[in-house]
Parts: C-alpha cells; structure tokens; sequence
C-alpha cells in the first residue's frame, strides 16, 4: 500500500485494525499545510470562472425549476460497453459509459425535441434547436465548465466519445475557448464520477433542461421471474424549466432515455 511520505513502510500488506488507526492518526499529521486550520480569516475576490457562475446561479433563480428522478438498470449497457471497449482499441479510443448515455439522450431528444430547446430572455418563444448540442459539466484547473459536443444527433458513439476525450483534454490544458464552450442545446452533469446517486441540478439559461447522473452502484434486484440478481444501477435526476416542459413530457421523455439504456439492441437499431 502506498502511504505518505512520512510513514514508514510495513513488512505486512494485510490492513489490520492496529495499522489503519496508526496510518490515520500520522497521515493527519503529515498533510500538506494547505489543508492546514486557517488561523485568521482571508477575503477571497470572486473573479473570473467564479463570477461567471455567480451571474448564471443568480439568473437561474428565475427558472421555476421542477425535477424527476428515475433509476436505470444498466446491467445491459455495461455488457454491451465492453464488447465496444474491444472494438475501439483499434482506433485507439476510451469508451466510458458517457458516450453511450449521451447518444440515448440524443435519440430520446428526437422523439420529444421540446426538451432541446432555448427560451428568449423576454420569454415570449420557445425555439427547438435541431442541432442537439450537449453540454458536459466538467471539473477543470479553472474551475467548473461546460464544454460542449455539437451535433450529437449526427454522431456515432466512437465519435462522441473521440470529442469528449478531446474536450477533457483541453479542459486539462486550460485550452478551452469560446467555441467550445457556446452554444449548447442541453447539460449533462456526470456528478456521479465524484459520489452521490442523487442530485437537484440547475437548469443553465436559455436551456430548458439539464440531466445530473448519479455513480454506478451494484445492487440486488429482481428479474421477471422473481429471481434477485446483481444489478448495476445508476439514478438520473433530471431538472426542467416548468413554463416550457410539463411533467408528463419529461417522463416519458425519460422513459424513452432509460428504454434505450436497458435495452441497448434498440439503441444500436437508431445509431447513425
């Protein structure tokens, strides 16, 4: 096991309730002084990323928010990522589970195109954006950003997961501009790569909707015959801006999501 620097190591590798009270108790006083006790109070300026966000929140407080949560039995998604997984080697390409999940939302966005919509600041129309442009909420050195895939509806899963992994790429680099952050028709919040199954995102003006995915756990679940069988699940928690998407809508909007997602046989049927 790899311990801080200031640990000596151990000859046994097996963890033993004596040796994770004593690797707590000297890691604690080991930790680097940025996560020291601050000792006075410090001002922080609220500026550039920050200040952004601050103007965002604020406007978004005039959104009469709604939100619908729903659980996802992605046993068969995950089967089906790992047969792609060999594939993509060849073209040197990652798939996560986020490309897949994606494409279900673009195909879901196809039948109910309400939900890929923007709103004018003076809310007197509603426009459905043929482009499905999906914002991906990322944690960047300059804070959190929103990059964003354009054109889902035209790409395959081996291309979304090509542009995700190009735009995490330059959020590392701090090299994302203008262009690839504008634009976006929709947001994806994957929170669920940090922790929590569960969340209440806000929907980001003019968009209309916004979707945050919560971790993949294991769970026992039924089948159709009664059986408990291990299960991999994740929750979606979908917020809407409730003067322009009805409840009704949503789920079956949501339904539409998580048919392809169970079933991914369907999703492959619709993939351009």
């Amino acid at each position: 096991r790899q311990k801080a620097a200031s640990v000596q190591p151990q000859q046994s590798h097996t963890p033993t309730t004596h040796n994770t009270v004593t690797e707590t108790s000297t890691t604690s006083k080991a930790l680097p002084s940025s996560f020291g006790r601050l000792h006075e109070d410090i001002e922080v300026p609220i500026k550039g990323i920050q200040k952004q966000m601050v103007v965002s929140m604020t406007k978004a407080l005039g959104i009469p928010h709604f939100n619908y949560m729903e659980e996802i039995n992605m046993t068969a998604t995950k089967e089906f990522r790992e047969r792609l997984k060999e594939e993509a080697k060849e073209y040197n390409i990652k798939i996560s589970y986020l490309p897949i999940i994606l494409k279900s939302i673009s195909l879901g966005l196809l039948h109910y195109p309400g939900i890929n919509a923007t709103l004018s600041d003076d809310v007197s129309t509603v426009t459905h954006r043929a482009s499905h442009n999906i914002g991906v909420a990322m944690d960047t050195p300059r804070g959190l950003l929103v990059p964003v895939i354009k054109n889902v509806q035209d790409l395959n899963i081996f291309e979304i997961a090509q542009e995700l992994g190009r735009l995490q790429q330059l959020g590392l680099q701090n090299k994302l501009g203008e262009s690839e952050l504008s634009g976006g028709t929709i947001t994806i919040s994957n929170i669920g790569s940090i922790g929590g199954t569960y969340a209440s995102p806000v929907v980001l003006s003019p968009q209309v909707a916004i979707c945050a995915l919560g971790r993949l756990q294991t769970l026992p679940r039924f089948d159709k015959d009664g059986n408990v069988l291990a299960a991999t699940i994740m929750n979606t928690s979908w917020a809407a801006d409730h003067r322009i998407i009805d409840g009704a809508t949503m789920a079956r909007f949501s339904n539409k999501v998580k048919g392809y997602l169970e079933n991914p046989i369907s999703l492959v049927t619709m993939l351009k």
